[in-house]
């Protein structure tokens, strides 16, 4: 080979975005994440109010929260073919405009039946809105750029997660729970809105060395996805690590700061608008990185294998301790879900495993695991809870009993991770 053939730059990828066009798509498509995520994390917040308004038990609460991410999980195997064949601009605003309903219906909600059809409804139409970037980047992004832009894209859900505790705790007096809700549904219209005006059209895919066989031999099935060896080693992980994480940051750290620690509602607000900066700066961290770690050829099984532990002893740590860790229980539930977000590799790494004509149903279809993760964790630990409860456990040892059996299953996951052909490629 000559020099000159080693010094000339690679030719671009026909497909990928200009610069500064990816840094405009990519900031569209973060503020509806960002949005997605605030309607989300919501109901950790106002877990207090609405418990008091609507005599809600603990399984009440986790159901009410896990409505949001049953409704997220139903649409995920559709979602992943509308994806492929419309791309993610179309599919993305039809969602959305049910996440608008969703809202507010639940702005107008008076039951907990009500509450809970409503949050179905804001899962579903927000269930597009990482899968369909997730989707775009893979072809308008390069690899490395691919693993920072899903740090950077929980990083903006971390945001919207932020402003869902201590900002609604101020507006609260002010507004009411029902007032931010319809203020929710505006949000998202304007960010529908911008979509539109930035995002680009999906074009047929550019014929190259994953995409050529895309016309031929695609059906529109998930059967190369669901042979995959590789999907089904990250299948656990996802469901009860990344599942786990996302539904303890979204619901039981509130609980645990209030029912455990004893901290009053206001404070608990301010404990969660610290675990949610933690996880912001986490996932900035992460999109800064990656990219390095991947060019050393570090890869993200290896990362997981190693962090993901790290989690384990903090649980450790707080079923342990319980009620005597008092004014740090959110510095645990901080450290809990910072030193789970290994777990959030895995996301990227398995849209990247599959050829891009498959990349909205690979995305979607771990999609599902995670949300079917969390849905089954918080409903889980609301049962485990009230159970503990029924056996004349004090308040305090059913939450230790709940968490610690989360961590026992997030061990088995991990395990089963690593015994599962770790040798293994993509």
């Amino acid at each position: 080979m000559s020099a000159a053939t080693l010094t000339t730059p690679p030719m671009p990828h026909p497909d990928h975005l200009p610069r500064r066009m990816a840094v405009v798509v990519f900031l569209a498509f973060a503020l509806a994440y960002f949005f997605s995520a605030l309607v989300r994390a919501i109901t950790a917040t106002l877990s207090p109010t609405l418990t008091a308004e609507f005599s809600l038990s603990a399984q009440d609460l986790g159901l009410l929260a896990g409505g949001y991410f049953l409704g997220f999980s139903l649409t995920q195997l559709p979602l992943g073919r509308w994806l492929d064949r419309h791309g993610p601009k179309k599919v993305i605003l039809a969602f959305l405009s049910f996440a608008v309903l969703g809202c507010l219906a639940f702005s107008w909600a008076d039951s907990f039946h009500g509450l809970l059809a409503a949050r179905v409804l804001c899962g579903m139409g927000v269930s597009a809105c990482l899968m369909a970037p997730l989707t775009g980047y893979r072809r308008w992004f390069d690899a490395n750029t691919q693993l920072r832009t899903n740090s950077w894209m929980l990083m903006t859900g971390s945001l919207g997660m932020l402003a869902a505790t201590l900002p609604v705790q101020w507006l609260m007096p002010i507004w009411g729970w029902r007032a931010l809700f319809v203020m929710l549904g505006v949000m998202i219209a304007i960010a529908m809105l911008l979509i539109v005006l930035l995002v680009p059209v999906w074009q047929k895919a550019t014929p190259s060395a994953d995409t050529s066989k895309a016309p031929a031999d695609d059906d529109g099935s998930y059967r190369e996805i669901w042979r995959s060896a590789y999907f089904w080693r990250m299948a656990p992980i996802g469901f009860f690590s990344y599942g786990g994480m996302v539904a303890i940051q979204t619901l039981w750290a509130g609980p645990w700061m209030t029912q455990v620690a004893g901290w009053s509602a206001p404070e608990a607000a301010s404990g969660l608008f610290l675990i949610n900066l933690a996880m912001l700066v986490t996932f900035w961290l992460w999109g800064l990185i990656t990219p390095g770690l991947a060019r050393r050829g570090i890869p993200v099984e290896r990362l997981i294998a190693w962090g993901l532990p790290l989690s384990f002893g903090v649980i450790g740590i707080l079923v342990w301790k319980g009620s005597t860790i008092g004014s740090a229980a959110a510095v645990g539930m901080a450290l809990l879900c910072v030193s789970s977000t290994f777990v959030a590799l895995a996301q990227p790494a398995v849209g990247m495993a599959f050829p891009s004509h498959l990349a909205g149903r690979a995305l979607s279809a771990y999609n599902l695991v995670i949300f079917a993760g969390i849905f089954v964790v918080q409903w889980g630990i609301g049962l485990l809870v009230d159970a503990g409860r029924g056996l004349g456990l004090p308040n305090v040892q059913a939450y230790q009993m709940a968490l610690g059996c989360f961590g026992l299953t997030s061990l088995a996951s991990w395990m089963f991770f690593i015994l599962k052909n770790p040798s293994q490629g993509r």
